[in-house]
């Protein structure tokens, strides 16, 4: 009975996803598509059209979206969590991941169908080798979210590592690809691309100085506590002119 149900959640997602895809793809065939080979210099620029350069502008936004923003916000966010002992916060924060990184998979399978659709994927460059694995790796996540054990199984803690190991490779896999692909895009157009690097690389710098301080917030803050304990009883302390002015008043 179970088996015949996740079939049929199968066949209608199926369907689903073939549905949307017929009108993409009957405009595909008036398009011009981006042809991509594994040679890195070539001698004749790739002369983009006004349809193409929209394209290659839209796929490369979804996929910045998807990999280099929303999913380093969605482990920001869980990683919020590990310090909230309010369960209403924590239903809060796990739900808030849950839709952001929903919504990161939602922008890279658009992204992976537009590249599909209008560009030649012949998987013979490091650029579409590593999109391969990120739309494959991405996918499989939610599975095992979905199979995630409950707390006090023996289970759960390899469970969790195995979700984190993905996810955080996901992101990391997927802001490199980025560079990838934008290295990629000058080599075949010779337009620069400079100023996206400079922001990108902002961009994951923030990121990263975010998940670090994250990481060691509580030992930064058990520290100035006890600082502050260590500091506090001097201020009870009294100046030896003080004494003296105590020692003449007495006499």
């Amino acid at each position: 009975m179970l088996a015949s149900g996740r079939h049929a959640i199968v066949m209608v997602l199926g369907s689903s996803m073939a549905a949307s895809l017929l009108p993409s793809l009957g405009s595909s065939r008036e398009t011009p598509k981006l042809v991509q080979t594994h040679r890195i210099s070539q001698p004749n620029p790739l002369q983009l059209t006004p349809e193409l350069s929209f394209q290659i502008g839209v796929h490369a936004f979804l996929l910045w979206a998807s990999v280099g923003f929303l999913m380093p916000v969605g482990i920001i966010i869980i990683r919020m969590s590990h310090r909230v002992e309010c369960i209403k916060r924590l239903k809060v924060l796990f739900y808030a991941h849950l839709i952001v990184q929903i919504m990161a998979i939602l922008l890279a399978t658009a992204a992976a169908v537009l590249s599909l659709i209008n560009f030649e994927n012949s998987f013979d460059n490091t650029h579409q080798r590593i999109g391969l694995a990120v739309y494959a790796f991405i996918w499989i996540q939610p599975i095992i979210a979905f199979f995630r054990p409950h707390r006090g199984i023996k289970m759960r803690s390899a469970w969790y590592f195995v979700h984190w190991l993905l996810g955080t490779g996901v992101c990391v896999l997927g802001i490199a690809n980025v560079y990838v692909g934008l290295h990629a895009f000058h080599e075949r157009t010779s337009r620069s691309v400079r100023p996206w690097v400079v922001l990108f690389t902002t961009e994951v710098s923030l990121f990263a100085f975010i998940y670090l301080i994250q990481g060691k917030w509580d030992h930064m803050t058990k520290e100035g506590a006890i600082l502050a304990e260590q500091v506090a009883p001097t201020g009870h302390l009294t100046s030896p002119s003080s004494n003296q002015k105590e020692l003449t008043v007495a006499s």
